[in-house]
């Protein structure tokens, strides 16, 4: 079988297709376990250096999500999974409405036409977020039945594609799925857009020896889950049965509700001897008001239930990126 993962050339994009990789199969369309001969990783921006950890079986595809055609022509076998990454992420979708508008709908619609296309309803695992709960009627832990009011254009997008989600999979279009994700950490390279990328570099910076600049303040609470226990969620998600996700295809994957304070603990508690880079606090206004609008605890049952992992500690979080980009 094929599997498509668009935005595959990001961080969690990469992970995910060396993990499948390592795995060699997943179910597909036929519902048993068939062997995965091609990856293609679609992106808008080809990746600045070779992408370590993959094989003749991947091959990376350029394009504009928009474009209809395009994505139809990636999705052309029955044979076929797809993990549907690419997004414009919480800050860049604040800065430029047309283009989350775009992208996250335009080209999600896109994706979702060219499954449906396909014999078989192959599955589609669909990336959406805790962006999708806010304003005034969040209560103080959301849950996977909790009433959605999105106050970023990035969370609506992200809601519209959940309920997108159901309906494609109640008229038997596709299998679909989609993973509720808390802010996913420690992602390597530079900062990007989303108004969550502090929570990476709280602890990528300072272990890289740089200094950090908090855009929040430490009593600042986030959920967080570690990439390895995400890939693993994307992975468990897509071969969980059908039956067991019934007519709401939305899981929240298990998060570690943290403040910025016990990040900056446990960074230091792993660290151990290593020379750690400054951390400073200088709030950036809008990044606060972005966060301020966010859940700050998930519960997360059904994940549980469906056998998604989370790390023990957040201390585990850190061990594992030390482990797989400072000293791998």
């Amino acid at each position: 079988m094929k599997v498509v993962i668009t935005g595959g050339t990001g961080f969690i994009g990469r992970m995910l297709a060396r993990a499948i990789l390592d795995r060699g199969a997943l179910t597909g369309p036929s519902g048993a376990q068939e062997e995965v001969d091609a990856i293609a990783l679609f992106d808008a921006v080809a990746p600045p250096a070779p992408l370590a950890g993959l094989d003749d079986r991947v091959e990376i595809v350029i394009g504009d999500i928009s474009d209809r055609d395009r994505v139809a022509g990636l999705v052309d076998r029955d044979d076929i999974s797809v993990f549907h990454l690419a997004s414009v992420v919480s800050g860049g979708g604040e800065k430029d409405f047309d283009l989350a508008i775009r992208v996250n709908l335009t080209g999600g619609l896109n994706v979702l036409e060219a499954v449906r296309a396909r014999a078989g309803a192959p599955r589609l695992v669909f990336a959406s977020s805790i962006a999708v709960f806010g304003g005034s009627v969040m209560p103080a832990v959301v849950g996977d039945t909790t009433k959605q009011a999105p106050q970023t254009t990035y969370g609506v997008t992200k809601s519209i594609g959940e309920l997108l989600i159901n309906d494609y999979s109640r008229k038997g279009f596709i299998d679909g799925r989609a993973a509720r994700l808390p802010t996913i950490v420690i992602r390597p390279g530079r900062p990007n857009a989303a108004a969550s990328s502090f929570a990476s570099g709280v602890f990528r910076e300072p272990l890289n020896g740089e200094p950090c600049a908090l855009p929040v303040k430490l009593d600042t609470v986030m959920p967080l889950l570690g990439y390895r226990s995400a890939v693993a969620g994307f992975i468990a998600l897509h071969e969980a049965d059908a039956g067991a996700l019934g007519d709401d295809r939305t899981i929240n994957f298990p998060s570690h509700a943290a403040t910025v304070e016990q990040m900056i603990a446990a960074l230091r508690r792993v660290a151990g001897n290593r020379r750690l880079g400054a951390i400073t606090v200088e709030p950036d206004p809008g990044i606060e008001a972005i966060v301020a609008t966010w859940a700050t605890e998930t519960e997360f049952a059904r994940a549980t239930a469906l056998g998604l992992p989370r790390e023990a500690n957040l201390d585990e979080i850190v061990e594992a990126y030390i482990e797989d980009f400072l000293d791998g």
